[in-house]
C-alpha cells in the first residue's frame, strides 16, 4: 500500500496536521507499536488478528472445501464480520456467482434463493458463537429451500464456527465439513482467515496470494509512522478527527473495491466508536459519487477526511472514435484515462477547497493487493485505537441491540427488550 498524505497537511487543508505535529505524534506511535507487538507476541485477544497472515493455513481451507469445489455458485450466510470480509475478497478476485445473505430482509432473501441453482450451490454458514440470530434464521430458510427443491443440503454445506454452539452441534450431527473461526480475533478483523477466504477457495480463487499480501503488509509495520503506511493512515485519521474532521469518507475508484468500503465502515465504526470518540465512516464510489456526494465533500462543512483509493495498474478499454466534434477530445483516450482524470480532478478539487484528503494506492486489485490492503487497514485501526485509548476489540453497543432483539422474539428475559417495549410513539400521519 502506498499513502500520500500531502493534502492532509495544514499547509493545504483546514483542518490539517502540521509536520511538527506529526513529529510529536510519532513518539506516541512508537509506544503504540510496542504495545501492539507485545499483544501480538502474547496472542492477546484482538491483537492476534495481526498474526493471521502467518497463522491461517490455506491448505487446511482447501481440504475442507474439497467436496464443494464442483459448485457453480457459493452462498455465504453470515452477518457483519462474518460476511463483509468474504464479500470483499471474492469481489476483488473477480469471482462471479459469489452471493451473500447478510440481512434478514425477506424479499431479498427470497429473490436470491429463487435465482440460485440450489443443487449446484455451496452454502457457507459463518458464526463464531453459532447463536447469531440473523445467521441461524437465514440458514434455516436456506436449508428449507434446498430440501423443498429436493437437494441434499448437508452435502452442499460447510460451517465455519467456534468450538461450541448450535452450529458446531449441527455440523457434528450431519458430519458437515467445518472450519474454525480463529480464537482471539473479533469478526471484523477476521477477513484473512477461513471466515473471509472460504468462498474464494470454493470457487478456485488465489487465497494463498491473499495471505501473501497480508504477510507483506505485516512486515511493513515499524515503530514510526514515517516508515509505515498503515500507522501513518491511522495516525493522520486520528489527528484530523481531533481537529474537527469527524467523518471519514472512504472512496475507492474501482468497482471491485466497493465492498471494501463497506468492510472498512464496519471496522472503523465498531472498533473506534466508543466513549464519545471515533470518526464516522461513510461510503462512496468513484467516479459515480462525484455526481452526488462530492458537492457536499467540497462545499459543505470542513468536517471530513476523504480517503481516495485506487489501483496503479488495471485492465483498460479504449474509447471508440466518434464524428461528434464536441467529443473529439476523447479520441485516443480510454476509460482508464477518464477514471484517472476524474480521480486527480477530485483530489485537486478537494485540496483547492481546503478539504483534507489522502490518497491510498495499491499496485493492482488482485490477491496480493487485497490481502495487503485489508491488513494495512486493520493495523491502522488498531493503531488508532491505541491513540484514542479505547477498547478497540469490543462492541458493547452492538451487544445491547442483540439482547433487545432476542428478547422481543421470546428468546429470553432481557431488560433491553423492556426498554424497547416501553417506547411511546408520537405518530404524525
Amino acid at each position: 500500500m502506498h499513502l500520500d498524505v500531502g493534502n492532509a497537511l495544514a499547509s493545504v487543508a483546514k483542518p490539517g496536521v502540521t509536520e511538527a505535529a506529526l513529529e510529536r505524534l510519532d513518539a506516541r506511535v512508537a509506544l503504540a507499536h510496542e504495545r501492539i507487538e507485545q499483544g501480538r507476541t502474547a496472542h492477546e485477544h484482538g491483537y492476534e488478528a495481526l498474526n493471521l497472515p502467518q497463522r491461517t493455513d490455506a491448505a487446511e481451507i482447501r481440504d475442507a472445501v474439497s467436496s464443494l469445489t464442483d459448485a457453480e455458485a457459493v452462498l455465504t450466510v453470515g452477518i457483519g464480520g462474518s460476511a463483509l470480509g468474504a464479500a470483499t475478497i471474492s469481489t476483488a478476485l473477480g469471482i462471479e456467482n459469489a452471493y451473500v445473505l447478510d440481512n434478514v430482509d425477506p424479499e431479498h432473501t427470497s429473490a436470491v434463493l429463487d435465482n440460485l441453482p440450489l443443487d449446484k450451490t455451496a452454502v457457507n454458514v459463518v458464526s463464531r458463537s453459532g447463536t447469531t440470530v440473523e445467521t441461524l434464521a437465514t440458514f434455516l430458510i436456506v436449508r428449507d429451500a434446498m430440501e423443498t427443491a429436493g437437494v441434499d443440503w448437508a452435502s452442499r454445506t460447510l460451517v465455519t464456527t467456534g468450538d461450541e454452539g448450535p452450529l458446531r452441534e449441527l455440523a457434528n450431527a450431519y458430519d458437515l465439513p467445518t472450519l474454525k473461526v480463529p480464537d482471539g480475533v473479533p469478526g471484523r478483523f477476521s477477513a484473512l482467515s477461513a471466515v473471509g477466504l472460504v468462498p474464494a477457495a470454493i470457487m478456485g480463487g488465489d487465497i494463498e496470494g491473499v495471505l501473501e499480501g497480508g504477510r507483506d503488509a505485516m512486515e511493513s509495520l515499524s515503530g514510526s509512522l514515517f516508515d509505515s503506511p498503515a500507522y501513518a493512515y491511522g495516525a493522520i485519521a486520528y489527528a484530523l478527527d481531533l481537529r474537527g474532521a469527524r467523518i471519514n469518507a472512504m472512496v475507492p475508484y474501482a468497482e471491485a473495491l466497493e465492498p471494501f468500503a463497506e468492510w472498512f465502515a464496519q471496522l472503523w465504526a465498531e472498533s473506534l466508536g466508543k466513549d464519545g470518540m471515533g470518526q464516522t465512516p461513510v461510503r462512496a464510489l468513484g467516479a459515480t459519487d462525484q455526481h452526488s456526494q462530492l458537492q457536499l465533500y467540497r462545499a459543505g462543512p470542513n468536517d471530513k477526511l476523504v480517503t481516495l483509493v485506487r489501483p496503479r495498474d488495471r485492465e483498460d478499454r479504449e474509447i471508440p472514435e466518434t464524428d461528434a466534434e464536441e467529443l473529439a477530445y476523447l479520441s485516443g483516450n480510454s476509460l482508464g484515462d477518464l477514471l484517472d482524470a476524474e480521480f486527480r480532478a477530485t483530489e485537486a478539487s478537494l485540496a483547492a477547497a481546503n478539504q483534507p484528503n489522502v490518497r491510498i494506492e495499491l499496485d493492482r486489485v488482485d490477491a496480493e493487493g487485497i490481502g495487503n490492503l485489508l491488513y494495512q487497514m486493520e493495523a491502522a485501526c488498531v493503531l488508532a485505537g491505541e491513540l484514542y485509548g479505547v477498547e478497540t476489540f469490543t462492541q458493547p453497543a452492538v451487544e445491547w441491540g442483540k439482547r433487545a432483539a432476542r428478547g422481543l422474539l421470546g428468546g429470553g428475559d432481557f431488560e433491553e427488550a423492556q426498554a424497547v417495549a416501553d417506547k411511546e410513539p408520537y405518530w404524525i400521519q
